[in-house]
C-alpha cells in the first residue's frame, strides 16, 4: 500500500495508457505517493496561499507543524526540495510522526495524552473515536473562505462527514478524505488493477513465457527465472518474492497476504480484522480452512520451501524493499505502483520493464475510483498551533500548482509545456524518481526521490483533472506519455495479450470484478472490542509470519490449527460479529451504488 493509496477504480471506461509508470512510484504503505510539480520553489505564495495571505495571515514567524501521518514511511523533518518549497512559500516546516516507522504504540500514547498532533492523517476508524474525545477541530467555517478546498465541500466533504452521524449529528466538516477522484463513484480509470501479478517482461520471456494457469504454475516459472537470472548485471542478488512487516500495523493480518488475496477475489474491508469479503458479498472469516487468507499463506509457504522467498523478508522494512525494486532485484510484484521504481520509457524501448502477467484461474477484485476517498482523512488537531496557516497550506496542496508539485515535480526540470498547452516529461523527468536525480540548488538540492513529499498522501488524487491541460495530474495518462510509451515493451505485451492494457485484458476475459468504492463510517469499536481486536491482530500477524517460514508442512498445519483455537480465547467471536456487521453495511452500500448507476 503506498499503502497510502488503496485501490482506484472503474467499470466500463478503460483509458488507453501504456504499461509503464514513466516517472515515479508511490512510496508505499497502502496506496499513494507520486511525485511533485511546477514553478520555482522560491516563487511567492500564490493561488490559495495568496488569497489567504491577503486575508491577513502573518507568515513572518516560522511555524513547525507536527504531522501525525499513518501514510508516511518516513519520520522526522521534511527536508529536500519539497521541504524548501513549503518553507519558502509558507515559512512552514513539517515534522512527521509515522506509526509505520515508530509502531502502533505511537497512536495509543499520543491519543491517550489528548494531543495527536497539529495536522492529522488518520484512518476513518480513528477519526470516529477521536471526535467524541474532542481531539478534532471543526473545519466547517474555515473551509468556506478557501479558494480550492471550498470547491469540494458539497460533493465530497459533506457527504463523507455526514455519514459519521453517531459522533457528528450536526453534519459538521471535521475531516477531508484522502485520494479523492473527480471522475465518478463507479468509474475505474487506471490501466492496471491495483493488485495483480507483475513480473519483468524480459526475464519472463527468457524462460519461454509459459502460460500461468494457477499459483503452482507461477511458482514454477519464478523458480525457472531465479535459476536463469540469479543476479543483476552489477552482481546484486535477485529474489523471486520479497516481503516486509512494517505495513502490517493495525491491519489485523499479514498485509502482503491480504493484498495477494485480491487476485482471487477477496479483500479485507477497512476497519475489520477477522474477515475477507468478495464481490458477491460473501463474508469469510480468515481462519476458515477454506479462506483465501489461508490459501495465500500456503502459497507463500510453498514459495519459501522452494527457496523463492527473500531471506531478508522478516527483518527488512519498506525502504529496503524499495531499494531492491529500484535495482530490479525482485521477480514478482503485486502493487501497480511498484513498477515505477524501475520502469522507464527508455528501458521500455529495449523491451525492459515490469508488466502484468495474468494467471488464468484468477478473478481480481478491484474498487472503483476513490470518489469519496480511500479510508484515511486529513484533519486538524483541536490543539493545533495556528490552524489558519495549516488550512492555507492544505488549500494550496489541492491547487493546480500544489497538485503538480506533488505529482510531477518541477516544470522545466521534470516536465515542460508543449505547443498545445499540455505537458510532457523531460528526459530527466522520466527517470528522476528511479535515479534519485540531483535537484538544482535553487530548488533545494539533494536527490529528487529523497526530497519528495513525505506526507505520502493527498486530499484530491492524481485522478483529478488539471484545469490548464484538461488531463489528469497523473503523468502516466498524459497524451504525451501515452504516445512515448508506445515502446517495444508495450507493443510486445499488447500483441501477446491482445489488449490495450492490463485492465482491458481482465475486463475482456471476465477476470475482474469492479466494485463501487465505499468510504464511510463503519462505527467505532467499544473499548472491549478494541482490546480484543488488538490481541487477535498481533497473534494472527505473528503466527502468519511463522507459517510462511515454517520448516515443513507439519509445522505449517500445526501453527494454523493452534491459531484457530487460540484466537477464540482472545474474543474472536465477539470481534467477528462486529466485523460481519461492518461488512454487511459495505455490501448494502455497494448494491445501492450499483443499482443507482
Amino acid at each position: 500500500m503506498s499503502k497510502s493509496r488503496k485501490s482506484a477504480k472503474k467499470p466500463m471506461l478503460v483509458t488507453l495508457a501504456g504499461l509503464l509508470l514513466a516517472s515515479t512510484a508511490l512510496a508505499g504503505c497502502s496506496s499513494n505517493n507520486n511525485n511533485n510539480n511546477s514553478a520555482s520553489s522560491a516563487a511567492p505564495a500564490s493561488s490559495g496561499a495568496e488569497a489567504s495571505a491577503s486575508g491577513g495571515i502573518d507568515h513572518s514567524k516560522p511555524l513547525t507543524i507536527t504531522v501525525f501521518d499513518n501514510a508516511a514511511n518516513y519520520q522526522g523533518e521534511q527536508t529536500g526540495w519539497y521541504g524548501k518549497l513549503v518553507k519558502d512559500k509558507f515559512n512552514i516546516t513539517l515534522n512527521i510522526l509515522a506509526p509505520q516507522v515508530a509502531g502502533d504504540q505511537l497512536y495509543k500514547t499520543r491519543s491517550a495524552a489528548g494531543d495527536l498532533g497539529d495536522l492529522l492523517i488518520i484512518d476513518n476508524s480513528q477519526l470516529e473515536e477521536l471526535l467524541p474525545a474532542g481531539m478534532i477541530m471543526d473545519l466547517t467555517d474555515k473551509l468556506k473562505n478557501t479558494k480550492y478546498l471550498s470547491q469540494y465541500v458539497d460533493n465530497h466533504f459533506k457527504p463523507f462527514n455526514a455519514a459519521f452521524d453517531k459522533v457528528n449529528p450536526e453534519g459538521k466538516i471535521y475531516a477531508m478524505p484522502t485520494f479523492e477522484a473527480d471522475t465518478s463513484p463507479t468509474t475505474y480509470s487506471e490501466e492496471i488493477p491495483y493488485s495483480s501479478p507483475i513480473m519483468p517482461w524480459d526475464y519472463y520471456k527468457g524462460v519461454g513465457a509459459p502460460k500461468l494457469n494457477n499459483l503452482s504454475d507461477l511458482l514454477n516459472v519464478l523458480k525457472q527465472m531465479q535459476e536463469k537470472y540469479p543476479k543483476t548485471p552489477d552482481g546484486k542478488p535477485i529474489v523471486p518474492i520479497t516481503l516486509w512487516k512494517d505495513w502490517d500495523g493495525g491491519t489485523g493480518a499479514m498485509e502482503n497476504v491480504r493484498w495477494i488475496s485480491n487476485w482471487y477475489g477477496y479483500e479485507k474491508p477497512d476497519g475489520t480484522t477477522t474477515i475477507q469479503l468478495n464481490a458477491k458479498g460473501d463474508i469469510v472469516p480468515i481462519i476458515d480452512d477454506s479462506s483465501m487468507y489461508k490459501t495465500i499463506l500456503k502459497f507463500l509457504f510453498d514459495a519459501n520451501q522452494m527457496g523463492l522467498v527473500d531471506p531478508d523478508s522478516a527483518s527488512q522494512d519498506w525502504n529496503k524493499v524499495a531499494e531492491k525494486l529500484t535495482n530490479k532485484q525482485v521477480l514478482l510484484l503485486w502493487y501497480s505502483w511498484q513498477r515505477g521504481f524501475y520502469n522507464s520509457i527508455e528501458r521500455g524501448k529495449n523491451g525492459d520493464g515490469n508488466v502484468s502477467v495474468p494467471i488464468a484461474d484468477s478473478r481480481i477484485i478491484q474498487s472503483s475510483d476513490a470518489y469519496y476517498g480511500n479510508g484515511r482523512v486529513f484533519a486538524i488537531g483541536s490543539k493545533a498551533k495556528d490552524p489558519d496557516r495549516i488550512i492555507e497550506f492544505l488549500d494550496w496542496t489541492v491547487s493546480p500548482e500544489g497538485m503538480r508539485y506533488y505529482t510531477n515535480g518541477f516544470e522545466g526540470f521534470n516536465y515542460e509545456k508543449t505547443a498545445d498547452g499540455k505537458f510532457t516529461l523531460t528526459e530527466v523527468g522520466q527517470t528522476a524518481f528511479q535515479k534519485n536525480t540531483p535537484v538544482p540548488d535553487e530548488y533545494g538540492g539533494g536527490g529528487y526521490q529523497d526530497g519528495q513529499s513525505k506526507l505520502n498522501t493527498m486530499i484530491m488524487s492524481d485522478f483529478t483533472k488539471d484545469p490548464d491541460t484538461g488531463e489528469f495530474y497523473n503523468n502516466n495518462y498524459w497524451a504525451s506519455t501515452i504516445e512515448a510509451n508506445k515502446t517495444a515493451l508495450t507493443t510486445d505485451w499488447q500483441q501477446t495479450y491482445n489488449a490495450t492494457n492490463a485492465t482491458d485484458y481482465y475486463l475482456k476475459n471476465n477476470m475482474i470484478d469492479i466494485v463501487p468504492n465505499i468510504n464511510t463510517s463503519l462505527g467505532s469499536d467499544s473499548s472491549d472490542i478494541k482490546n480484543k481486536r488488538s490481541q487477535i491482530s498481533d497473534y494472527v500477524k505473528n503466527t502468519s509470519w511463522k507459517m510462511v517460514f515454517a520448516k515443513n508442512q507439519g509445522e505449517f498445519d500445526q501453527l494454523w490449527t493452534k491459531m484457530q483455537k487460540d484466537v477464540v480465547g482472545l474474543g474472536w467471536d465477539d470481534v467477528l460479529a462486529v466485523d460481519t456487521a461492518k461488512a454487511q453495511k459495505i455490501v448494502k452500500l455497494r448494491a445501492d451504488a450499483t443499482a443507482s448507476k
